[in-house]
């Protein structure tokens, strides 16, 4: 029998567990039933509700390819309740899924022009799934340029990953941490002045952000100073998310929902509201 309820998680089976770092986890995840797993589909850029039975819900974002129909992967950092109970799941453990949810990343609309990704801390694991997407199909796209912020240079997570994107052909990767230790190859210092630093045309390139609002705050100044256009910059907002459905109100900015209007927003849609205390 097919099910129509929005709030009813299916199950989904752990079959992968990777620590990212002591606090930072990949899971990959498998409907275990079949017929739902081959039917589920999502684009770079949506979430999934990921359900601990007994202890609670989470809205966490999903970083795989949607060309993927076996698995789905989802990078999560204990931090809350939920979370933290997540993480001591393993292998073989089974957790419910509701999903996917809200829209996607602009990624027809950046078909044929440059792409720059702008990212700090745990904030890249929503572009993540965008990176390996356009790698996946660099003919495309543009020239792709990654930003990646972290506090520290312990804090990196998918390094192997950034390293393997640096090689990839018209594709350049900057990674800066505020803090590093001995060894660190990357840069040191805050993002956004590794930006100030980069050469940067805003002709025919999409802006694609996510991370703290602060950080995304100064980013944009920079790039609205570059002569970028509002509806060129695209941001990944993050809320309170509890319905997925833009039933509970406890996501809601503005006029907007972010799990059902959102999380990717254009910078046109929200700048009446970016600066205001409150929101």
């Amino acid at each position: 029998m097919r099910r129509n309820d929005c709030y009813q998680p299916y199950e989904a089976e752990i079959v992968e567990k990777m620590q990212e770092t002591a606090t930072v986890f990949t899971l990959r995840l498998r409907f275990t039933d079949s017929a739902h797993q081959k039917q589920f589909c999502f684009c770079p850029g949506k979430f999934n509700m990921l359900y601990l039975y007994g202890v609670g819900e989470v809205a966490i974002s999903i970083i795989s390819d949607p060309q993927n129909r076996e698995t789905f992967d989802h990078t999560i950092r204990a931090v809350g309740r939920v979370t933290k109970a997540i993480a001591q799941l393993r292998v073989g453990n089974k957790i419910g899924v509701r999903g996917a949810y809200g829209n996607g990343w602009p990624l027809e609309e950046a078909v044929g022009k440059n792409v720059t990704i702008i990212s700090g801390g745990i904030g890249c694991a929503p572009v993540v799934s965008v990176i390996r997407y356009i790698t996946l199909r660099r003919e495309d796209y543009g020239h792709l340029k990654v930003f990646q912020g972290i506090k520290h240079s312990r804090d990196m997570i998918f390094k192997d990953y950034f390293l393997r994107w640096n090689q990839i052909p018209n594709t350049e990767v900057i990674v800066a941490a505020d803090k590093s230790e001995t060894g660190w190859t990357w840069s040191t210092g805050r993002i956004v002045d590794a930006l100030k630093q980069a050469e940067l045309n805003p002709e025919d390139n999409i802006v694609m952000m996510c991370g703290p609002e602060m950080m995304m705050k100064r980013v944009i100044e920079e790039l609205l100073r570059r002569n970028f256009q509002d509806n060129q910059i695209y941001l990944s907002m993050e809320r309170n998310m509890e319905c997925g459905v833009g039933h509970c109100g406890h996501c809601q900015l503005a006029e907007y929902f972010i799990c059902k209007d959102g999380p990717i927003f254009s910078y046109a849609q929200l700048k009446h509201i970016f600066n205001v205390p409150g929101f």
